[in-house]
């Protein structure tokens, strides 16, 4: 793999997802932490949600710009995917850990990652491709608008039930395409 295909600015945006990732997640998890003394909570998950939104569109452009310029690379679909998992993850568990999110919803979300990847390692191992499917796609972007929302952690009814929403959708999205593939 030559250097052009390894740095090209798909690869490129899905490793910046990656490391945001965790930089997020200390925003998120570690609030009373010195480092952030005389910073309202409020703010530190604004700067979290912030990130996760400049993550989660990386996402959308790397996507795009591998397919418009024919940059898809064996890497890329190894990045990609790895990063996305990493990004949600990292704002599911920050979320259950504040306690903004479900636990079992969480570990229902988890699960069905590790399913479809292992679904995938396998396809893969078999010589198949195993894109991801249109669902599965807009399972990613309700999940990055559900935990935008709970991430913002804004008062009222309207922004917490409609986070909430957003996570059961996203929930019962995922134990559809879980369903669809076992039986496809």
């Amino acid at each position: 793999m030559s250097k052009s295909q390894i740095f090209n600015i798909p690869n490129i945006l899905a490793f910046i997802r990656l490391l945001l990732a965790p930089v997020m997640f200390l925003f998120l998890v570690n609030q009373d932490a010195s480092i952030f003394e005389g910073i309202h909570h409020s703010w530190l998950n604004y700067i979290a949600a912030f990130i996760f939104v400049l993550a989660s569109a990386t996402d959308f452009f790397d996507g795009y710009i591998a397919r418009t310029f024919n940059q898809i690379t064996v890497l890329g679909s190894i990045l990609d995917p790895l990063a996305d998992k990493m990004l949600t993850l990292a704002g599911f568990l920050g979320l259950m850990i504040l306690g903004s999110a479900s636990p079992w919803a969480i570990f229902l979300i988890i699960t069905r990652e590790l399913f479809i990847t292992g679904l995938r390692v396998s396809a893969v191992s078999q010589g198949l491709d195993i894109a991801a499917s249109w669902m599965g796609k807009v399972k990613t972007v309700v999940q990055m608008i559900a935990i935008g929302f709970l991430l913002m952690g804004w008062p009222g009814e309207i922004f917490f039930y409609g986070s909430l929403f957003y996570l059961h959708f996203t929930l019962a999205m995922n134990m559809s395409e879980i369903f669809s593939k076992i039986l496809n």
